[in-house]
């Protein structure tokens, strides 16, 4: 007898996300982004603030799914205790990589699996990276690309700004915003990947 596997939802419109998981051989039977409220709360911090959007948008969708495996997830820039949001115009991502260069920061990426029973699980991968100093010639230019528009940060570390990196401890796949070991241990679990 074979066991149909359970429908799997991926809770986000981000295409890097489908493509991160296809390297793991997975592709959704739908897409159904979480619309929710991704306001930080006063003093929240940054890991606090990932996985508990993570968790929200999985609990929305999962419940739009029953007995559906919903995966979502939320990945945060963050100097310091600050968190950096998606940069909606070429001026913040200016804004950003004037506050990131030079200097260390990290990128929270937190993951949340509803399985199809209702079972929530959750991972986090934190990754530490050092950009070199950057000029103003150098910021310009990469806002100006429109690159870093809509990302977390004011950038995108599988494009252009790979080479702002000066050291990435961690993982390269959770900047860029599904942590792949993270994920694929989770969807083994959920019964999406095989043992």
């Amino acid at each position: 007898m074979t066991v149909t596997p359970p429908r799997f939802i991926l809770a986000s419109a981000s295409p890097r996300r489908l493509d991160l998981l296809a390297r793991l051989g997975v592709v959704p039977d739908a897409v159904d982004p979480a619309d929710c409220d991704e306001t930080p709360r006063p003093q929240e911090a940054p890991m606090a603030y990932a996985r508990r959007i993570a968790s929200e948008k999985a609990a929305l969708v999962a419940a739009r799914h029953p007995g559906a495996v919903v995966l979502a997830a939320d990945t945060v820039v963050a100097a310091g205790r600050r968190i950096l949001g998606k940069a909606e115009t070429q001026d913040e991502v200016a804004a950003c990589l004037t506050l990131l260069s030079g200097r260390r920061h990290r990128v929270h990426s937190a993951v949340t699996v509803v399985d199809a029973t209702g079972q929530v699980r959750q991972r986090l991968s934190t990754t530490t990276l050092a950009f070199t100093r950057l000029s103003a010639a150098d910021i310009a230019a990469y806002a100006a690309s429109g690159e870093g528009v809509g990302k977390a940060g004011g950038y995108a570390v599988q494009g252009v700004a790979e080479a702002f990196v000066r050291t990435l401890m961690g993982s390269h796949s959770g900047v860029m915003g599904l942590p792949l070991f993270e994920t694929r241990a989770l969807l083994r679990a959920a019964g999406i990947l095989g043992q």
